[in-house]
Order: C-alpha cells, then structure tokens, then sequence
C-alpha cells in the first residue's frame, strides 16, 4: 500500500513524524482527506480533530488551528496547538469552557472580544471531540459537573 510522510508540529514540539495512509484534517472548507499521491495544496485549518492512520490503526489529535501543505507524498501540519487524545483532561476542559462563557458574560471594556471567543471555541472542540471519541471507546459520557 502507498504511503505518504507526515510531520506534525507545534510551535512547541514535533508531535508526530512518520508514513501514515492518510490524512483527515478540518480544512477551512470543511473536513478533507488526503491520501497518498495528493495534488500539490495549502490550506488554513480550523480547529477540530486531525485523523491520520498508519498500518491500519487510526490516531487522532485535537488541534486549534494552523496549516496544512501538501507536496510530492510529504504533508505537514503546522499546528496552532495540538494535543493528543490522551493527553486532555476533560474535567480541565469542562472547566475552561464555563470560563471562557463566564468571561464573555461578564465582560467589559477592556476585554478582547475575538481573542474571548477564540478562547472559548478552544475549549469547546477539546471538551467535544474528548467526549465523542471517549463514547466511541466505549466510555459512558459523563458531565464533569456532576456528581
């Protein structure tokens, strides 16, 4: 089977180099797939879940926004943040949601509107993506508020 180079990265670590199958990621048009062979491309990404497989198994990474360039069988991600799926705290996420909504109900003069609606779609595609694919693991969801 064909494969294609992925490098992902942050502005504070490489977070995955290797031949992957495949590559989803949140296009600023949508959701697109690149395989192997791909026409040349760049595009802004959105935040939401990257996917890219490797030898049948899927891996799956939240980020915040960024690049993506395809060229020749190399894709790289330049990432605004990005953070595995294991590596997010979903109570934590619960909890920076309610604050960044507290924040925007609350604000006044000399908040930063865009940067406070950045803030909270953030922490919102961390808390949904976290819990969807935590259900699709076969996790109960849960409110993290709740007792």
């Amino acid at each position: 089977m064909a494969t294609m180079r992925l490098e992902i990265v942050t502005g504070e670590r490489l977070l995955y180099e290797g031949d992957v199958d495949m590559v989803v990621a949140p296009g600023s048009e949508g959701e697109m797939t690149v395989l192997p062979h791909h026409a040349a491309l760049m595009t802004m990404l959105l935040p939401g879940e990257l996917r890219y497989g490797a030898e049948g198994q899927d891996s799956f990474l939240v980020i915040t926004g960024g690049f993506m360039q395809v060229t020749g069988d190399t894709v790289t991600v330049l990432a605004d943040a990005a953070e595995r799926m294991e590596e997010i705290d979903e109570a934590r996420a619960h909890e920076a949601v309610q604050r960044a909504q507290e924040r925007l109900a609350h604000r006044g003069d000399d908040i930063d509107l865009e940067r406070a609606l950045h803030s909270l779609r953030r922490a919102q595609v961390r808390l949904e993506i976290t819990r969807r694919r935590r259900r699709g693991a076969g996790a109960p969801e849960r409110d993290p508020g709740s007792q």
